[in-house]
């Protein structure tokens, strides 16, 4: 048996008054998504442990079956693994989105959606500025960037950016958790206070570059935002992880697909193969037929575990858009759902299909909530229960009940 999750980042969501108090799974068009439902089996899924925030990273390496309190160390060592930079010991590895900062408050977080070459542009001049033996900034794709600091201390607390959209900033800037004590015992370490401070340092000298940049003074003419600030977060050290071929023996052979950097980090620390496809873009105007087809010639080429992510609802429930966040989850039903099942269903191979969020990112919240989220799971000669639609409601009264954390995993991989 091959299996393949499909990850829909941030679909689920709250009911909405607008949607005749319906959530957007609900309301959207979604034929697809409700016939693996129907034919399959259902439930509902925790994804994030106790003491962790509801972050992509946390969820999506839980849905993997990892126990956050031994491999959790951020998404900035994961965005590190994805585009290829190898930490050493004692590098601190931080996320560092490029945002947009407005009279005083967060207006977004991620920089008017600067695209990649934007952002090198951004990022290669921060370098040369701001730069040194100490610290390193690395491109990475779009607002999401990497931030090293050489020898600094991850017991520091940050504010993911996307949590607080129209907030103060300077409020948010970063502060010692406190843990006492330093990340080493010699010199070329930094203190917990001495990385708090150079990092807000170099948020603020940042916020003075970028102003003035060529670029952001073009995007403002242009009657764009601009993308004025730096905002590092999620820092930690290189993690520890057993592959899934590991934990799972069946597993010989792995594959991710998502534009997303700390995914295919993710997938990377996992054993996986990371697939790029082409015009994958982390937003609405992802290539979904790219990576569907990406999949099924994974699993052609003989990949025993496939995970398929798109970030589209996640970045449209940031913003608050629901017309957006609607159209992206219809898009995933018919453009990326439909040809993976249609093969799923052809083929002579078996093939077990999950279908899920992370965690959900609602429309009129525009952050992560933890909460449960919707899976259901298909294969051939399956015994169906009476789940007849994909969404949070529904699947909850599946067969499969109320899981948490590595159950969904240990489920999944048994089909």
């Amino acid at each position: 048996m091959k299996h393949i999750i499909i990850l829909g980042d941030g679909m689920a969501d709250h009911r909405v008054e607008r949607l005749g108090n319906r959530t957007l799974l609900q309301a959207a068009d979604t034929p697809h998504m409700d016939r693996l439902a129907r034919l399959g089996r259902s439930g509902s899924l925790s994804t994030i442990p106790e003491g962790f925030s509801p972050g992509s990273e946390v969820a999506n390496t839980s849905i993997l079956g990892y126990d956050m309190n031994e491999v959790y160390e951020g998404r900035g060592p994961l965005e590190a693994a994805s585009i290829g930079y190898e930490l050493q010991p004692g590098d601190l590895a931080l996320r560092c989105n490029i945002i947009t900062l407005a009279d005083g408050k967060i207006i977004n977080h991620h920089g008017g959606n600067l695209k990649t070459e934007e952002s090198r542009e951004l990022i290669e001049y921060l370098n040369k500025n701001l730069g040194s033996e100490r610290v390193e900034f690395v491109t990475g794709i779009q607002y999401r960037n990497l931030l090293v600091i050489h020898g600094g201390d991850k017991h520091v607390d940050y504010a993911p950016p996307h949590d607080h959209p129209g907030e103060p900033w300077r409020e948010l800037l970063p502060v010692i958790n406190g843990i006492n004590g330093t990340n080493g015992t010699d010199e070329s370490h930094l203190s917990q206070s001495e990385t708090a401070k150079l990092v807000t340092d170099l948020i603020l000298k940042s916020q003075e570059l970028l102003a003035k940049h060529p670029l952001n003074l073009k995007r403002v003419a242009e009657g764009k935002l601009p993308a004025n600030s730096i905002w590092p977060w999620s820092g930690g050290y290189r993690p520890s992880m057993k592959t899934l071929g590991e934990q799972f023996p069946e597993i010989k052979q792995g594959s991710v697909i998502s534009a997303v950097d700390l995914i295919k980090g993710i997938g990377h620390y996992a054993g996986l193969n990371v697939i790029e496809v082409e015009g994958a873009t982390g937003l609405w105007n992802t290539n979904y037929e790219g990576k569907a087809q990406a999949a099924i010639e994974a699993l052609k080429a003989g990949d025993d575990f496939v995970f398929v992510h798109v970030e589209a609802s996640d970045e449209a429930g940031h913003d608050g858009d629901l017309e957006l966040k609607m159209r992206t989850i219809e898009n995933l039903d018919k453009r990326l759902v439909k040809p993976i099942l249609e093969y799923a269903e052809s083929t002579d191979e078996d093939i077990c299909i999950a279908l899920l969020p992370d965690h959900p990112t609602p429309v009129e919240v525009r952050t992560h909530v933890n909460e449960p989220v919707p899976f259901s799971i298909w294969h051939r000669g399956i015994e169906p229960d009476d789940v007849q639609k994909y969404d949070e409601y529904s699947c909850a009264k599946g067969a499969y009940g109320d899981l948490k954390l590595r159950q969904f995993i240990e489920t999944f991989m048994k089909a």
